[in-house]
């Protein structure tokens, strides 16, 4: 199971993190800040991408988006989403809890900037109600996630 792989992950790695189980959905980031009672930026959404052959885990603050230009330019091809199916085959993580703790087999992983504005934020833990909450460099430093900057830059606040 998605959800023990990664309580396995953390009871190994970092036993001081609680995954938290909640009986509301966290499938989107909007459901999740909701049940986790933070800001969607502070959501660590897992995107499951590839470009060419090779499969990668982009992990960015809950309403970046990425920015093909910088993808491109840093990863040298377009990004392609995977298929629900193929999320599940490489991840062993529904869509909705995906994330970068307790896979099967290695991914390059990769943090986004986006990240370093919070000194706490959720990411997904293998299931669609399962979370975690830690420090963004914690989270890299577990999953050996390289620092990147592929997203979009903010759109600045309407002042009114």
């Amino acid at each position: 199971m998605s959800l023990e792989s990664v309580r396995a992950f953390f009871a190994a790695k970092a036993p001081d993190i609680e995954v938290i189980v909640t009986e509301a959905s966290s499938a989107t980031v909007a459901l999740a800040a909701q049940a986790h009672g933070v800001e969607p930026d502070q959501i660590a959404k897992t995107i499951c991408l590839r470009v060419g052959d090779t499969a990668m885990l982009v992990v960015a603050a809950g309403t970046a988006r990425l920015d093909n230009r910088k993808f491109k330019d840093r990863f040298g091809g377009k990004a392609r989403m995977l298929e629900a199916e193929e999320v599940v085959a490489l991840t062993s993580h529904p869509v909705g809890g995906v994330c970068a703790f307790g896979l099967p087999t290695p991914l390059p992983v990769y943090c986004d900037v986006s990240l370093k504005a919070f000194d706490e934020v959720v990411p997904a833990a293998g299931a669609t109600n399962a979370a975690v909450r830690l420090n963004p460099d914690r989270m890299a430093a577990l999953v050996g996630a390289e620092w990147v900057d592929v997203c979009q830059a903010p759109a600045p606040a309407i002042q009114g």
